[in-house]
Order: C-alpha cells, then structure tokens, then sequence
C-alpha cells in the first residue's frame, strides 16, 4: 500500500496512546450479540438534567464541516440538552475502509473537546431500532432521542429489507425517536417532504422534521475528503481544525 497522506493520517493516529484502547474497545463490539452502546466521553451537564438527546451516528472516515454543522446547528435550533456522536462497528451498507474505526474515534473525540454539550460513543449495531434499544438501557427512561440524519440515511431507513417486520418495527422505532433529516446535494427539503408523503410511509411523517444547510455543506462529504487525501490535496476548505491537526502531523512525517 502506498503512503497517500489518508495512510499516513491512519498511522499517524496509531501512535496516539487511546489507539489500542479504542482498537480493544471496537473488537469487543458483537453485532450479533444484544445491541450495546459505550460512552467514551460524555458531556459536562449531569445525566439526570438530559432530557433532549441528540444523536448523530456517522462513518466518521472523515468528519466533514457539513457534519459539524449538521449538529450544531440541529443542537440550537431543536433546544437539545446533548448531542451524541456516535460510531457504530456495524453499519447499514458500510464496509470498512478509509480510516480504520480507532482512528475516526479518535478524530471525534478531539472534535467535541472544548464542546461541553457534545459526548461521544460506539454502537455494536447499525441499525437505528437497535440503537434506541442499546440506549434505553444506559439511559434516564424519560430521555427524549433525536437522530440527525441525511437523505439517503432517510431512505435507507424506510427501505423493508433491513426489516422482518417492517411497519411492527418502525413503529416501536417511532414510538421512542424522531428524526431530523438535513437536505443534500441531491435533495433539497421539497425532495424530503415528497419522500415522506408516500403513502406507504406517510403515517410517519410527523415524527421527521428538517435543518437546513446552507448550499456551500450541503455539497460536501467524506469521500471527497479521502480523495483529496490520496491526491495529496488541501483538505481545509472540508474539515474542522481539529482533523486539521491530525492531518498536519501526519504530513510532517512524510
């Protein structure tokens, strides 16, 4: 393998000392055990004050500015308490590739520090059912869940062969989180609410609602950020400073 700047990134993050912790931790995951949820940071404010939570479950590989605004935004506008950013081992559709999961952990982690409303974690699972049933059992009974999500995440929740049973399971899904879906590239707000008036899925449209991102984000995304890593091309105009650091000192060692 040829050392682009995406592989001297991923071996540049090996070097830090929570590398192997947060290695152990994702091996342990089972995701075909009973889904699981581990905190590895958490917010300043007391967990019995946590009433609106705000959950993001990303690739993370990288986390782009359009994700950072994706939660910051949805955090003020939707008055949440906290927002979890959370990396699942498993997810819907999404081998790994890119970073490996220790390392986009580590990047998250140093996003929210200095960030008192942002904690971070790790799902077992992909799927949004089974997150919600991992947080129930670590979380106050009373807490209120808010996934933020983009379109073709929407979509790919509504889509019946990640289901046995599909309306049975969304509406436990729905009895417990709503959702609130960003526009992108290809779909704008209009193109949201028209997926949600299907007839087939349209007795769930009042449990997702939308933030809107200003053009500039909505066009951006992870897979062009490791493009440009493997061209050796800026990156900054993409990522928070915070990947920046990363990313500079890994480039150091070339």
């Amino acid at each position: 393998m040829s050392d682009t700047l995406l592989n001297l990134l991923a071996q540049e993050c090996e070097r830090h000392p929570d590398y192997e912790r947060f290695t152990e931790l994702f091996d342990a995951l089972d995701p075909s055990g009973p889904p699981r949820i581990e905190f590895i940071h958490r917010c300043a404010a007391p967990m019995r004050s946590i009433k609106k939570l705000g959950i993001f479950s990303g690739s993370f590989n990288p986390l782009t500015l359009a994700h950072a605004r994706m939660v910051e935004d949805t955090l003020t506008e939707y008055q949440l308490d906290e927002m979890l950013l959370l990396l699942a081992k498993a997810n819907v559709d999404k081998g790994v590739f890119g970073l490996p999961l220790a390392a986009r952990l580590l990047t998250v982690k140093k996003y929210v520090e200095n960030r008192p409303k942002f904690s971070v974690g790790v799902s077992s699972h992909g799927r949004y059912i089974d997150k919600v049933t991992a947080l129930k059992a670590v979380l106050p009974p009373e807490t209120e869940f808010h996934f933020i999500v983009g379109y073709d995440t929407l979509v790919r929740i509504f889509d019946p062969k990640y289901y046995t049973d599909f309306h049975g399971e969304l509406r436990e899904l729905f009895v417990s989180a709503r959702f609130i879906v960003a526009n992108r590239a290809e779909a704008d707000i209009k193109t949201i609410e028209t997926f949600m008036a299907r007839s087939e899925i349209s007795q769930y449209s009042s449990y997702v609602s939308c933030i809107l991102l200003p053009n500039v984000y909505a066009y951006m995304s992870s897979t062009e950020v490791r493009e440009l890593l493997e061209q050796g091309k800026a990156i900054e105009h993409l990522v928070p400073p915070s990947i920046l650091e990363f990313f500079s000192t890994a480039t150091h060692t070339q």
